[in-house]
């Protein structure tokens, strides 16, 4: 199972850097939606899941929006140079809305991969641009396909699910489950283990426009 780590982020500091170890690690730039969203989407996941039902839920905790994937062997000086590309991207970024709404699924719920809740907001496009350009200028590669807003809440293992477990997703096609206001955006670590991953968050960066 994936889990966050227990430590809130915090917001960007260097003495983070390098991570103890100096080995490559995996990394990734994310968001969080805000408690009462969180706390809708794990309320209905719940009504939709059964047991063997083919389906890897989303816990609570691990639910987030990733902007950019770094990669799976990033050297932890190449992460440090980024903290000040990702503090500029902050400084200039105002605090917005992120609707959370309707629930789908890729490619589609015919063949389902993944199930998600889907996100409505301008500025939450534009802000993975920036970081995607951002990142870019410190030697990170460009992610070929076009960024897509979404909440992942579930990883399909078996393609064939039950009548009952998609009439229970068409049932929530539609349900609203509340706007977030985004705030700060943050470097996490993934650590992967034959238990399952676990996420530390390494440095938060906190938006400065009003």
């Amino acid at each position: 199972m994936v889990h966050w780590t227990e430590n809130r982020p915090r917001e960007h500091s260097h003495d983070n850097f390098p991570p103890h170890d100096s080995k490559p690690v995996r990394a990734f730039v994310a968001i969080r939606m805000s408690e009462p969203v969180e706390h809708a989407v794990a309320a209905i996941s719940d009504t939709i899941k059964r047991p063997r039902d083919g389906i890897r839920w989303v816990p609570r905790a691990n639910l987030h929006i990733t902007l950019k994937y770094l990669g799976p062997a990033v050297d932890p000086h190449r992460l440090e140079r980024l903290t000040a590309g990702l503090h500029e991207v902050a400084m200039k970024t105002a605090p917005f809305e992120v609707a959370a709404r309707g629930l789908g699924a890729f490619p589609n719920l015919e063949h389902p991969r993944a199930i998600f809740v889907g996100l409505h907001s301008v500025e939450l496009g534009a802000l993975a641009a920036r970081v995607e350009t951002r990142a870019a200028e410190y030697g990170f590669e460009r992610e070929n396909r076009r960024w897509s807003g979404h909440l992942t809440i579930g990883r399909v293992r078996d393609v064939r699910l039950t009548a009952k477990t998609r009439a229970a997703l068409r049932a929530a096609m539609d349900t609203e489950f509340g706007v977030s206001k985004i705030e700060s955006i943050t470097l996490y670590r993934s650590h992967l283990a034959p238990g399952g991953a676990s996420y530390e968050a390494l440095a938060t960066f906190l938006f400065h426009l009003r």
